[in-house]
């Protein structure tokens, strides 16, 4: 069994982390995932998946959360988040996958979402689906295009807030620093009893980037590895706006970047933040929503807004290359699990 990266007595930052140290820690968030690791006849190898990020667990659509993304590096395909930046709304699951397959995955948890809501494009208005991905074709025959519409809506319905990492969903096939990446979270407890958590799919990276002290370098097969990506999931139960969520999003990166990273031309970086403290309804309830809200931008609480989401999206990377095992690929291709023996104490 891997480890999480704190099993390693590898402790990141100040703040301490929430009872499961995952993203689910916020009351109400959940994760399923749906994993295909297939070897079929004619050679080809499936290395891949789905993972579902649940806001909240009732009806999204009818009780949205304000939200928000920052794009720090666009090489990327996403779908939705043009609606989330324009309405500062989020009405669906959070759903990751790889490049080739956010069409399906859109589709798969379009139909589920029309299954909840019947009025959708009847008596009400479309639907905003969001979708995010990274590339897995080092080790997943990516053009054969496995996964289903049903798969997704199969993560949907597995969400829980005990949180699997390593290489399972939509970080099956995924790389990172050049080691077997995948799906990693974390999450930090801040002033006033408001929790901030983090997941990741890790898939970037070259070696030389983690931590040159621990470092050294391994013969591996660099062909047909992309520079890679990255997407980040932030959620948290502070009552905070769209626009204070577009701030506490930036931060996610300055996590990303203590881990090494340098922000490759064809990495696709992209972080989707989103608070559960209040939903906005979708039906007609009046002009104007009564709710508690964090006025000021300068208090301790935004402060260690800043710094939770900066720790846990570290320790959720640390933690995707831990858990994660080595695995072989197409054309085969093996991606090691990173020696533990890097981050003992020199």
């Amino acid at each position: 069994m891997r480890k999480r990266v704190r099993e390693l007595d590898v402790k990141i930052g100040t703040l301490h982390p929430g009872e499961r140290n995952m993203i689910s820690d916020v009351p109400g968030v959940m994760v399923g995932h749906v994993t295909k690791c297939e070897d079929l006849d004619n050679e080809t190898c499936i290395r891949t998946g789905v993972t579902a990020v649940l806001p909240h667990q009732g009806n999204l659509f009818q009780e949205k959360v304000p939200a928000a993304s920052f794009v720090l590096n666009g090489f990327g395909k996403t779908a939705g988040l043009v609606q989330v930046e324009e309405l500062g709304t989020i009405e669906s699951p959070i759903m990751l996958t790889n490049t080739f397959q956010v069409g399906t995955v859109w589709q798969g948890t379009l139909s589920y979402m029309l299954g909840q809501n019947p009025d959708v494009g009847d008596t009400t208005g479309s639907l905003n689906v969001v979708v995010g991905e990274c590339n897995d074709m080092y080790l997943n025959d990516a053009r054969v295009q496995r996964l289903t519409n049903n798969d997704a809506v199969q993560a949907i319905e597995a969400a829980e807030t005990d949180i699997e990492e390593g290489a399972v969903g939509a970080g099956t096939g995924m790389m990172c620093y050049q080691y077997k990446g995948g799906v990693g979270t974390s999450s930090r407890k801040v002033k006033d009893g408001y929790t901030i958590g983090a997941l990741v799919v890790s898939n970037f990276g070259k070696r030389e980037e983690l931590e040159a002290a621990r470092y050294q370098k391994a013969e591996m097969d660099e062909s047909g590895i992309p520079d890679g990506s990255i997407m980040m999931i932030v959620a948290t139960n502070a009552p905070v706006s769209d626009r204070q969520l577009k701030r506490i999003a930036r931060r996610a990166p300055i996590g990303l970047a203590r881990t090494g990273s340098r922000v490759h031309h064809g990495s696709g970086d992209v972080v989707i933040a989103f608070s559960n403290a209040y939903t906005i309804p979708h039906n007609d309830q009046g002009d104007y929503l009564e709710k508690q809200m964090l006025i000021r931008d300068d208090s301790q609480v935004m402060n260690e807004l800043f710094q939770g989401v900066e720790e846990a999206t570290e320790e959720a990377i640390l933690n995707s290359l831990t858990k994660a095992q080595t695995m072989e690929g197409r054309k085969g291709r093996v991606a090691e699990g990173i020696p533990y023996s890097l981050f003992q104490r020199q």
